[in-house]
């Protein structure tokens, strides 16, 4: 079986007019840092799982593109991008297409600028899967029937080596009250997990979180790489909610019957904190932007 090597980023939040992300972050600086830190290995593909862009601009695209891509070009990979939810589909579509715009691209029927970002290719032998859990105008991800039924469908019939599946929100319970209340619909996630018991899917890869996160379920390990543009504090008060200066990322490495997922993260300053959100304002945003009970 043929080894797969995958750099898996997420959370980039570039902004068009190159803003700091919190009025902090120099979020291109930290995509340079993340790359550099792995910039001696070679690998088949690089990931970037969502939240591409803060603002949803043509030009935040291009400049996230522009830097992942000849990087990937350069150690033998392609670049793949999923949606998150602050992405927007169309400019999303514009510049970066259904997410794997180095490859022929299979998309269900009836996909137009509006539907989902979704996306199938078949390449040496592996199945890369990109699935859109935005919802227009939310934090929280869901993810429709169609997109399901999508995924089930190709599932039924092998790849050689494997599937990935590639998804903003992972089907796995937050750290904080915060995220828990922007995460994946649970009924979405269960059925998701459902749909990839017992197949040839190798592993899920997600975001969101901005914290490294790998769970084993239904005998396939889900993972969450730590955010480009911010680390989230994962063992603080879990009702309030604070990031950290820094990146990271993760190598996953599938081979054979094995599957490694080595996360790095690096801090840039011990105590400079990105953002803090006390217990009060954490009960206000999942009020305002939550998902409605």
């Amino acid at each position: 079986m043929s080894a797969l090597r995958i750099l898996h980023l997420s959370d980039t939040h570039f902004s068009g007019d190159g803003g700091r992300h919190y009025g902090v972050v120099d979020t291109a600086e930290h995509l340079r840092r993340a790359l550099s830190h792995v910039g001696h290995l070679t690998f088949d593909l690089v990931v970037v799982s969502g939240d591409v862009s803060q603002d949803g601009s043509e030009e935040s695209y291009r400049q996230v593109r522009d830097a992942v891509t000849p990087w990937a070009r350069a150690r033998g990979a392609r670049a793949v991008f999923a949606m998150g939810n602050h992405d927007q589909r169309g400019a999303f579509r514009a510049v970066l297409g259904s997410g794997q715009p180095d490859a022929d691209e299979q998309q269900p029927p009836g996909v137009d600028l509006d539907r989902p970002v979704v996306s199938l290719v078949a390449q040496d032998g592996w199945r890369i899967v990109v699935l859109d859990t935005s919802v227009p105008g939310a934090g929280y991800g869901h993810l429709e029937s169609e997109q399901l039924s999508f995924l089930k469908e190709i599932l039924a019939e092998p790849a050689a080596h494997g599937t990935v599946v590639i998804v903003h929100h992972p089907p796995l319970p937050a750290q904080t009250a915060l995220l828990q209340a922007l995460a994946l619909d649970e009924h979405d996630g269960r059925e998701l997990l459902d749909i990839v018991r017992g197949t040839d899917v190798r592993v899920i890869l997600s975001g969101h979180y901005h914290l490294p996160i790998t769970e084993i379920v239904a005998g396939v390990p889900v993972t969450v790489a730590p955010g480009v543009t911010n680390l989230a504090r994962a063992f603080a008060d879990p009702a309030e909610e604070s990031a950290i200066d820094g990146f990271g990322g993760s190598v996953v490495t599938i081979d054979g019957d094995h599957v490694r997922i080595v996360p790095f993260v690096e801090r840039l300053t011990p105590d400079d904190v990105v953002f803090h959100y006390d217990a009060d304002v954490v009960a206000q945003i999942i009020q305002d932007a939550g998902r409605a009970n």
